[in-house]
């Protein structure tokens, strides 16, 4: 590594500690040439498979819109920012667990409407209904009675626990 200061080709690691959850490893070093000390960040580098949308065209696969759809259904909610980074976070994990080179944009729906329920109702119901296209009253009223009966399917089944 080069220094910043004087752009001698030659630093020594003075330190290495694992940061941002073990995720990246900070490093200390220091200069061999100058003397000056600074901080660098090292972290795998890892590439999110291309989505295949409905019509078979091919994208990369983009965070900020990931983000947009899951905020857009949480918009109002009670629902904490850390909470929606961690969905995030589960969803871009199971994406790379796949080891797929290219996904299906459904799967990443799918993956999408998965958190939501966990997180909130609502937004869950939202989010269907873009993505599952709604086309009426109704199409809410039997996703609505699906989430109650998978309600009163989990208290029961807790109660017999």
């Amino acid at each position: 590594m080069h220094c910043p200061f004087c752009s001698a080709p030659d630093t020594r690691v003075i330190d290495s500690r694992l940061s941002n959850d073990g995720d990246q490893v900070r490093r200390r070093r220091e200069c061999v040439s100058c003397n000056e000390r600074f901080t660098t960040y090292e972290g795998a580098e890892l590439n999110m498979p291309r989505v295949v949308k409905q019509d078979g065209s091919r994208m990369p696969f983009r965070e900020e819109k990931l983000c947009a759809g899951v905020m857009r259904a949480l918009e109002k909610r009670p629902v904490s920012t850390e909470q929606v980074d961690e969905a995030i976070n589960r969803i871009k994990h199971q994406l790379l667990a796949a080891g797929e080179r290219e996904i299906p944009s459904a799967t990443i729906g799918n993956l999408v409407m998965e958190e939501l329920l966990a997180l909130d109702q609502v937004a869950y119901i939202r989010f269907a209904s873009v993505y599952l296209d709604f086309s009426d009253i109704n199409a809410f009223r039997d996703a609505i009675e699906k989430l109650e009966r998978e309600k009163l399917d989990q208290t029961k089944s807790s109660r017999k626990a």
